[in-house]
């Protein structure tokens, strides 16, 4: 399969809310935080685009790529608006426990 056709699979099944969710949150949950960042430039790109986000959370688009890249450390508030600006929530829960048996 071709790169290409593989980052068109991804952009077309993040554009579905429930899959974008699950994508975050197993990339918060199993990955770093600069492989929780990729996965949010993901959705962005796929979504509205980093243009929109900007407009919609008053952030500068180029800060948003700098706090969003590899070497980039963003405050909580920004990714808490990202994340809303994207119609979706950031929740907790418990961590899972093994049941013994």
């Amino acid at each position: 399969m071709k790169l290409k056709s593989m980052k068109e699979s991804l952009d077309r099944d993040l554009r579905d809310p429930e899959y974008a969710a699950i994508y975050l949150s197993d990339a918060l949950h199993e990955g770093s935080p600069e492989e929780f960042y990729l996965a949010l430039r993901n959705v962005i790109r796929a979504t509205q685009g980093m243009s929109q986000i900007a407009t919609e959370t008053d952030l500068g688009r180029e800060s948003l790529y700098k706090s969003l890249s590899e070497s980039g450390n963003p405050q909580f508030s920004t990714v808490q608006k990202i994340v809303s600006a994207l119609g979706l929530q950031i929740s907790i829960e418990p961590a899972r426990s093994e049941i013994l048996t």
